[in-house]
């Protein structure tokens, strides 16, 4: 079957790539083009999350060619669709992504060239979460590496070419257990087949079950920790998290809007699909024997993450090693995957997938308010800001729902992530969640600290002249804030999604 439905989703920003490439060159031009192809995007999405068929479950707006690279015995193909939990990533990425480009507008180097790249790491975003077969999502994971380096190494700050080259590194370092990991599984016997989920309605039969009774190539312990290792680079998990904060200082804003809010989540996607999804009924190994690992590590970078964080001076390191912390709790919540008595509950699952979308959103406003600040104010260092509330009430107020709602404000989204999260672990893991709730605590202290110290302190009568954000600033900013209130009050919008694909994925 091929609907082409998602195929036009994924490509259409890598489409006004190349028109822009090919046909604009005038940079008003070019800025709202791209802005209308994101918004355009996003409309799609939202479409084909609306449409997204709850009752019936399974995977659905199937795209599938099979034999498209002409290799004997290899079987890959061609194969996009979306589950209950791809369907809620897609709209978090075709959110963020129309936001990045909105935060944008401002870029007066090389514009062309910023747009361009920019709209291929959409596609490449975009094609992560709808692929569903092993080796085309892998290309898609990769082709992400491109653009982004280039993004942050020509128009980042600081030591950008430094920072850009360390993502590299990183990410290419994950990539390589993660191709090792995926051809162990192919060159496993009885494993004739890429896809990542069986479809009985196309005749296909999944890794998850072809693995079940088979004889795998190498232990299936050690694939499942060669491809968690890509996934926790990416995310990123203590200890491989020394990437991030240089990479969101020096980045653009707009760059540092998709790295946290969207490029963290595909190790979060991947930890999900692949670690959880694939590894129940393997012979000799199953992720409910490594729960334990998982736990410890989530619990020691929702704690570290926090306490570096409070030492921060920079807005965008604070944020940066905040997210540290918080994907900590994503790690968390799959860790319940062990269940009470052999019964997994779908609480602590739903809420890792929550605090994805949650994050993403929370994340990416916390970086658009900061850009804001630093195009008036031209400095990023708390200690030289102050009073800032009283010239930029706008820009204040956004910051401030952001960070509410980064420490966990009942009323908006990350209250209800965090509480899922530990709902769903502290009957399996009591006292490792009880030290994660903590991170909590510290949350507030670093987010109120910050807030008090760069909005609410004394006033610096060196920004007496600055401007509060303008319309186009503020259209962004209202979309992430209607995002955030409005899953904090009705977090169905997204758990309904989210806990179809969760019960189909660990068939609770």
């Amino acid at each position: 079957m091929f609907e082409g439905w998602l195929s036009i989703i994924v490509f259409l920003p890598a489409a006004a790539a190349l028109v822009i490439a090919l046909f604009l060159r005038d940079d008003a031009r070019v800025r709202w083009f791209a802005i209308g192809a994101t918004v355009l995007n996003l409309v799609l999405i939202v479409i084909t999350y609306i449409g997204f068929d709850r009752a019936a479950g399974g995977v659905q707006m199937i795209d599938r060619y099979e034999d498209w690279i002409p290799v004997e015995g290899l079987r890959a193909e061609y194969l996009l669709g979306i589950d209950g939990l791809s369907a809620p990533m897609l709209l978090l990425t075709g959110l963020l992504s129309a936001v990045a480009a909105f935060a944008s507008w401002r870029i007066t180097h090389r514009v062309r060239e910023y747009f361009i790249w920019l709209l291929v790491l959409q596609t490449a975003v975009l094609g992560v979460f709808t692929a569903l077969d092993f080796l085309l999502f892998f290309i898609f994971w990769e082709i992400e590496l491109i653009p982004m380096f280039m993004l942050i190494s020509i128009w980042g700050s600081g030591r950008s070419q430094y920072s850009a080259m360390k993502f590299v590194i990183f990410t290419l370092a994950g990539s390589a257990f993660m191709l090792v990991g995926i051809l162990a599984l192919f060159l496993s016997t009885g494993v004739d087949t890429f896809a990542m989920v069986s479809i009985p309605a196309e005749g296909i039969v999944g890794i998850p079950e072809k693995v079940a009774g088979s004889d795998l190539l190498i232990p299936a312990g050690v694939i499942w920790f060669l491809l968690f290792a890509a996934f926790a680079v990416k995310m990123p998990l203590w200890p491989f998290h020394s990437w991030l904060p240089d990479a969101h200082t020096d980045a653009p804003t707009a760059v540092s809007i998709m790295l946290a809010g969207v490029l963290l989540k595909m190790g979060g996607y991947g930890l999900l699909r692949v670690s959880v999804g694939m590894f129940q009924e393997t012979n000799g190994f199953k992720v409910q024997d490594v729960a334990w690992l998982l736990a410890v590590l989530a619990v020691i970078s929702i704690i570290y993450g926090a306490i570096v964080t409070i030492r921060q001076t920079d807005l965008k390191r604070l944020i940066a090693f905040s997210s540290v912390s918080h994907m900590g709790f994503v790690v968390l919540g799959v860790s319940s995957i062990v269940g009470v008595g052999g019964k997994v509950t779908d609480a602590g699952l739903n809420g890792a997938a929550l605090q994805m979308v949650t994050h993403g959103t929370i994340t990416g406003l916390l970086f658009l308010t900061v850009g804001l600040v630093y195009d008036r104010a031209h400095t990023r260092y708390i200690p030289d800001l102050g009073g800032l509330a009283v010239r930029l009430p706008l820009i204040a107020v956004a910051m401030l729902i952001a960070g509410l709602a980064s420490l966990g404000l009942p009323g908006l989204s990350g209250f209800v992530a965090e509480i899922s999260v530990f709902l769903g672990t502290y009957e399996v893991w009591k006292w490792l969640t009880v030290i994660g709730a903590f991170g909590v605590v510290l949350a507030a202290g670093y987010i109120l600290w910050m807030m008090q110290r760069t909005f609410f302190g004394p006033h610096n009568e060196r920004f007496d002249d600055l401007e509060d954000a303008n319309f186009l600033d503020m259209v962004p900013v209202v979309a992430l804030v209607i995002s955030i209130v409005a899953i904090g009050v009705y977090p169905k919008i997204v758990t309904e999604v989210f806990k179809v694909g969760i019960s189909e994925l660990v068939r609770i």
